[in-house]
């Protein structure tokens, strides 16, 4: 593989770091506040989503809601993530740094659901809620807004989505994700309506990121107004998300998948490859995606490893197939938790996708990329091939000289 040479890139992305977090909380979490009755308990909702400054978010909403004279604890808002478990569940959010040390208010983990009725229109999915965050007086959630890696629509992920896939946990996860992509797309927003007119939402935080994961903005939504925040923000995130340079790739290597990267491991809009049918792939075309490590934050959920066609044996041995499938089954979306082909080593694995990328090719005209994950693209590797597409674009930066592919004495690449 000497001939094949890649040099660093940097990725120019959209920008809009938001300065002072605590500042800007207290100034959003004035018109909460005035909800708050002084000894209301109320449950604030937490993901399982890699989200930058998550855990200070988190904080300055209970610190917020106690500034109030309002009792907050957490609950995990997880469909199957943690492997459908409590203890997982909490551990996850752990994990973030949300703990009740680190926070100052209890994290309750429980998948007991109270069933709040059923959709009134066919097919009457049934609506659940957080059993803990049904007892208590109020509830807000706190996401970050964004594409969907399953569907697009006006609703993709953010504090909508969590109102049902979250806060209904494992239960709602099931009965939604049975409808397939286009049910997610079109079931959430009617099960939330449902969720807000059980009377307990109080309202989101609604987390906005640029292309850099940096904290774009933060926005309080009272329950009147969740939906048309969320809204908005996605369509802000449309523009602001971090995309690949580059049209079409032969291979595109992933150092790391990991579910605190993207719920489906890898972001399905970052890598062009939805596997849904019926749903349209949006993003560059590769030939041939390799996956060669999981995130320890993941835990052995290796969902979306489907999404590649060759792994290497550092991560297959790392995954844990009970959590994957727990994961896998509940989404409904069974062909991203199959195993792909498996290189001994990240030498192998790279070479079988250079083999099988539905062209012969040379190695100095192979059109390669590697990233770190789908979550930081701000400065990536190229092959020569490959910057020869892209080096008149603007937001592309070459920041390195070209060297030989380069790996260890074991075959595993060279750190990024």
């Amino acid at each position: 593989m000497k001939q094949l040479e890649i040099a660093k890139v940097r990725v120019t992305h959209q920008q809009e770091n938001l300065p002072d977090i605590p500042s800007k909380m207290k100034e959003i979490m004035a018109a909460a506040q005035m909800q708050i009755r002084p000894g209301m308990r109320v449950a604030i909702c937490a993901g399982s989503r890699g989200i930058s400054n998550y855990a200070l978010v988190v904080r300055c909403t209970v610190e917020a809601i106690k500034a109030a004279g309002g009792e907050p604890f957490i609950i995990p808002a997880m469909g199957s993530h943690g492997g459908a478990t409590a203890e997982g569940q909490a551990q996850v959010l752990a994990d973030y740094g949300i703990t009740e040390e680190s926070m100052g208010a209890p994290v309750v983990s429980s998948m007991e659901v109270v069933r709040l009725g059923k959709l009134d229109e066919e097919p009457h999915i049934p609506v659940y809620m957080d059993a803990h965050a049904y007892a208590a007086d109020g509830v807000i959630v706190v996401n970050r807004v964004k594409l969907h890696t399953d569907f697009h629509g006006p609703h993709e992920s953010g504090i909508v989505k969590m109102l049902t896939i979250g806060l209904g946990k494992h239960a709602q996860a099931l009965a939604v994700h049975r409808y397939g992509a286009n049910g997610l797309r079109d079931y959430i927003p009617r099960i939330s309506r449902k969720v807000i007119e059980s009377g307990k939402i109080l309202g989101g935080v609604a987390i906005l990121e640029d292309g850099y994961d940096h904290t774009a903005d933060l926005v309080y939504a009272p329950a009147d107004r969740m939906f048309e925040v969320d809204h908005a923000l996605l369509e802000r995130s449309r523009t602001l998300c971090a995309k690949l340079p580059f049209a079409q790739t032969d291979v595109l290597v992933v150092d790391a998948i990991g579910k605190n990267y993207s719920g489906t491991g890898m972001d399905t809009n970052v890598i062009g490859r939805i596997m849904i049918p019926g749903q349209e792939d949006l993003g560059p075309k590769c030939s041939r995606i390799v996956a060669l490590d999981i995130s320890n934050e993941s835990h052995g959920n290796a969902l979306g490893v489907g999404l590649a066609d060759v792994i290497s044996k550092r991560l297959d041995d790392k995954i844990n197939w009970k959590s994957t499938y727990e994961n896998v089954i509940t989404s409904g979306f069974l062909a991203r938790g199959n195993r792909p082909i498996v290189g001994e080593t990240d030498r192998r694995a790279i070479e079988i996708a250079l083999m099988c990328c539905g062209r012969p090719i040379e190695m100095r005209n192979a059109r390669l990329a590697r990233i770190p994950n789908t979550l930081h693209l701000g400065v990536i590797e190229v092959s020569r091939k490959l910057y020869e597409d892209i080096k008149d674009d603007p937001s592309v930066e070459l920041i390195s000289d070209f060297a030989p592919i380069a790996f260890d004495e074991t075959g595993s690449l060279m750190p990024f």
